[in-house]
């Protein structure tokens, strides 16, 4: 079964550009010649007819479509049903030898796809093209309104329409009999010696698919070289056994086909054709049977699902150097669309993205060329994989790049929002709370309530592991995955300050949004809790919730203790009275915990900005992610 986009070349192209002035007189004059036969050929037996089918379509409306390109260039072009949704596009009806003729000439010239092969009438149904013929004396389908979607347009709302089957004849009446059933069609094959000569017509690139093919359904695994020697012969033999065929180690034409079918079953069932986005400068061949054109958000061009399978496809296109891959290496991978695990690969000018979760798997690929950065992003769900490797290798492997690229200044309209890229979401933490580094390996003390239930934790955009906790003092500590080189950590206080004094507390009030650490200031009220408890100190303030695990700083840089976030008791403090673990319980809790911090006298007063800047540097955004 030829699939459309994949060795399709428009015909047109193929008749204006690729063929000289002999080529075309000799072709035309076949053609002539063909057309005429035809005519007398259709008033033979239908059942002795053969034809070459060039295409197969899982819709109507696309079958429609590719029949009417075909009819502009090329004589005696057809359509029919073929069951199970879909609908064919074919040339005739030839003799044998004479479609035999037409199908090496065609192929040879690429006038149609090289996967088309010859079909007897016995696989044909209802009719659809041209308009009101009945050929085959099977009825005829109702022509359905073409709406296909073109890159760039917006997406037709037109409902889906099913084909309506007509009646070959007028119902008769009712006292008439009915008529005798239709007699099972002869499926056509061929003998051996004929095999063997269809065979010596493939090109090197259709037995090099066929080995490949053999490959893929487990019959095969030596060199993919079109030579067909022992090991190809003996694939073949085993594949045919396995059907019920004559194990001769020679495919059929119509075993050939069956072969080559069910290695491009993936791409058939997603309606795979190639599509030139000459906004996004590029070609490539896309699932359009699952996809349709939504929308341009520079630097993508999306495609997203219409069949609520959640396939999508964007095409990256984008003006640009190095750095601007760099950061959008960046940025893919806090895309929701992008899943956490999964191998990453960054190169000079290019690189790779692969995603892997449980619901979905993703691979994104982008290469600079030129100042320009084209490429494209494939979502795919989960546990499909069979289907998405073979996707993803028909997409790779037909990637072409044209003039051009998105205007980046476009889409001034779209919402925007501090999660959003181009209105695809950017991964966020479950719950964000603030923490602070306490020695130079980037070892960070936080609340336990920013890491309780986490799958995952960060600090900053680093994974951490926690290393321990202490639920009654309310701290926990936390170490980076790889190592790290913190510009500044926490010099603990040696004494206590005096009562009243001010303190500043560092921490992320707004869970990232304004990019970086802020200071709110207070005062030291107590150097116990309400209880009397040893371990806090009572602070008058009023922080936010994301400053919680934040440094609590005297004014001189010192850390004196960790905010820590607001019970929930029953009792209704007012909001500006606050609590700190205090920083003798964390450094006792530290050293239990084999971590060595330093303790520092009191040193002078430092001004406001740099004691927000020495706060700042220390303080991190501790990430909880489901």
């Amino acid at each position: 079964m030829a699939i459309p986009g994949i060795s399709c070349l428009s015909v047109a192209n193929f008749w204006n550009k690729g063929l000289d002035a002999t080529m075309k007189a000799f072709l035309a004059s076949l053609l002539l010649a063909l057309a005429v036969f035809s005519q007398a050929a259709k008033a033979q037996d239908s059942q002795d007819l053969v034809w070459v089918q060039i295409e197969a379509q899982p819709s109507l409306t696309a079958a429609q479509a590719s029949v009417r390109e075909y009819a502009a260039s090329l004589p005696d072009v057809h359509g029919f049903a073929l069951g199970a949704g879909w609908y064919g596009v074919l040339l005739g009806p030839y003799t044998r030898e004479d479609a035999a003729r037409v199908l090496q000439v065609y192929r040879r010239e690429r006038a149609i796809p090289r996967d088309s092969y010859l079909q007897v009438s016995g696989r044909l149904r209802e009719q659809f093209w041209p308009v009101g013929e009945n050929a085959l004396n099977r009825g005829t389908v109702a022509q359905a309104p073409v709406s296909e979607q073109v890159a760039g347009t917006q997406p037709s709302t037109l409902p889906a329409v099913e084909p309506v089957i007509q009646p070959a004849t007028e119902p008769q009446a009712a006292a008439e009999p009915a008529p005798e059933p239709a007699p099972e069609p002869v499926v056509y094959d061929e003998t051996p010696a004929e095999a063997r000569r269809s065979e010596a017509a493939l090109t090197a690139a259709e037995r090099r698919d066929l080995q490949i093919a053999l490959r893929w359904a487990g019959y095969y695994n030596s060199t993919i070289d079109g030579a067909f020697g022992r090991g190809t012969r003996g694939a073949m033999s085993a594949w045919q056994l396995d059907r019920g065929y004559d194990p001769s180690g020679v495919l059929t034409t119509r075993q050939r086909s069956e072969l080559m079918d069910a290695y491009n079953a993936p791409l058939i069932s997603v309606g795979m054709r190639r599509v030139a986005d000459t906004e996004a400068g590029i070609e490539m061949s896309m699932p359009m049977g699952v996809v349709a054109f939504d929308r341009y958000e520079p630097p993508f061009a999306q495609y997203n699902s219409i069949d609520g399978s959640g396939i999508r496809v964007m095409l990256i296109s984008q003006p640009g150097d190095r750095a601007t891959l760099f950061g959008l290496f960046d940025i893919l991978q806090t895309l929701e669309i992008i899943p956490i695990e999964g191998p990453r690969e960054r190169k000079r000018d290019s690189f790779v993205i692969e995603g892997m979760g449980q619901d979905i798997a993703s691979y994104a690929e982008a290469v600079l060329e030129d100042g320009e950065i084209k490429g494209f992003i494939l979502v795919w769900p989960g546990n499909d994989e069979d289907r998405r490797t073979r996707v993803l290798a028909a997409m790779r492997d037909s990637f072409e790049r044209l003039p051009g690229v998105l205007d980046p200044t476009a889409g001034g309209d779209v919402v925007q929002d501090v999660n959003l890229v181009s209105s695809l979401t950017v991964r966020t933490p479950r719950l964000t709370r603030s923490g602070f580094f306490v020695d130079a390996k980037g070892t960070t003390v936080t609340t336990t309530q920013a890491v309780a239930g986490c799958t995952r934790i960060t600090i900053d955009d680093y994974e951490a592991r926690i290393v321990a906790q202490d639920a009654a003092l309310g701290v926990a500590i936390l170490a980076p995955v790889q190592a790290l080189a913190p510009s500044q950590f926490a010099a603990f206080r040696s004494n206590t300050p005096r009562l009243q004094s001010e303190i500043a507390v560092s921490g992320y009030s707004f869970g990232g949004v304004l990019g970086a650490p802020t200071l709110t200031y207070g005062t030291l009220e107590d150097v116990r809790g309400l209880g009397g408890e040893e371990t806090l100190a009572r602070m008058s303030m009023q922080p936010q919730e994301g400053d919680a695990g934040g440094p609590a700083v005297t004014q001189d840089g010192l850390v004196i203790g960790m905010l820590l976030p607001r019970g929930d008791s029953m009792v209704q403090l007012p909001d500006q009275v606050n609590f700190a673990a205090r920083g003798d319980a964390i450094l006792s809790f530290l050293d239990s915990a084999g971590i060595a911090t330093e303790l520092v006298a009191p040193l002078n007063d430092l001004p406001p900005p740099q004691l927000a800047r020495r706060a700042g540097e220390m303080t991190v955004l501790v990430g909880c992610w489901d």
